[in-house]
């Protein structure tokens, strides 16, 4: 077998960590990111980003949802590695509503 994926050890943030300000989801990441879920367990939508001075956000996931990214779709794994994700990638997460319970998790696959 020539490529393979492991997962990272999810990372989330408990609803009472969010706020109007980025707060990190977890730590950086020790590999290149070729996917990554997150899911918003919680009732407040929430921005993500993976730049925590970017006010306007990257990533909306409303309440009790979740998104799906494959950064390396379409891509020969072999020879393409360049587009990821960079190691020491840091999720960030801050409310647009803010939640009342619940968690929000990221995970990592490289």
């Amino acid at each position: 077998m020539v490529s393979r994926a492991f997962f990272e050890p999810l990372r989330s943030l408990a609803f009472g960590g969010i706020s109007g300000s980025y707060a990190a989801v977890g730590d950086p990441t020790d590999h290149v990111v070729k996917v990554f879920c997150i899911t918003n367990n919680t009732q407040g939508d929430m921005i993500f980003s993976i730049d925590n001075t970017v006010s306007a956000g990257q990533m909306y996931v409303a309440a009790g949802s979740y998104k799906l990214y494959d950064v390396q779709a379409n891509m020969n794994a072999q020879f393409d590695d360049q587009f990821v994700f960079p190691v020491g990638t840091q999720f960030y997460v801050k409310q647009d509503t803010a939640p009342t319970d619940g968690a929000v998790y990221v995970e990592v696959i490289y």
